[in-house]
């Protein structure tokens, strides 16, 4: 959506080691530059580390919503860009081990957007089709099918990849080699 709208993203991976003072100096330069945050895990930040972040990023909010040109950000007077205004997004992984129920206060500063696990068979039998594979479906069903057998039955070591990644680097592969045909 950012590269869409011609808007700089920076992306973070939180972590647990992550403080107000770092994550003020994100709000200060997202508010400074007019870009947009993605917070990745941000359930993983310590919850005195959220309620303090929550204030720190509503004062942004607040000078955007006045049209400021500079506002006050932990005593320090910060300019604001106004085209675009930034903007902050966040990822979570609910009811993973070292993930922190969100402060009503972080909540109240977000819209939640529920996801849901992809159809991994429906997206194996359009990318077939897409690479030219004339049956697609029967093929997306074997194949989905020799990986959920292989995943089973495999040593479970992390680094067997079974997600949609994977999935879709090997039938992209499989298409690069049916074109080479």
């Amino acid at each position: 959506l950012a590269a869409m709208m011609a808007v700089c993203i920076y992306v973070f991976n939180c972590a647990p080691e992550m403080d107000y003072r770092s994550l003020g100096d994100i709000w200060k330069g997202l508010g400074a530059s007019g870009a947009w945050g993605c917070f990745d895990e941000f359930n993983r930040i310590n919850l005195d580390v959220l309620s303090v972040t929550s204030t720190q990023y509503k004062s942004v909010l607040d000078a955007i919503r006045k049209t400021a040109d500079r506002f006050i950000f932990e005593d320090e007077e910060i300019p604001i860009c106004s085209a675009p205004y930034c903007c902050a997004f966040i990822t979570m992984n609910p009811g993973y081990a070292g993930r922190n129920e969100l402060p009503e206060s972080v909540k109240a500063l977000f819209r939640p957007c529920a996801m849901v696990t992809p159809d991994m068979d429906l997206i194996a039998e359009i990318m077939l089709m897409s690479e030219g594979y004339e049956a697609g479906k029967l093929l997306a069903r074997k194949f989905m099918m020799l990986y959920r057998l292989s995943e089973a039955l495999l040593s479970p070591q992390r680094h067997y990849d079974w997600k949609l990644r994977a999935v879709k680097t090997t039938l992209a592969v499989a298409g690069g080699l049916r074109r080479q045909d």
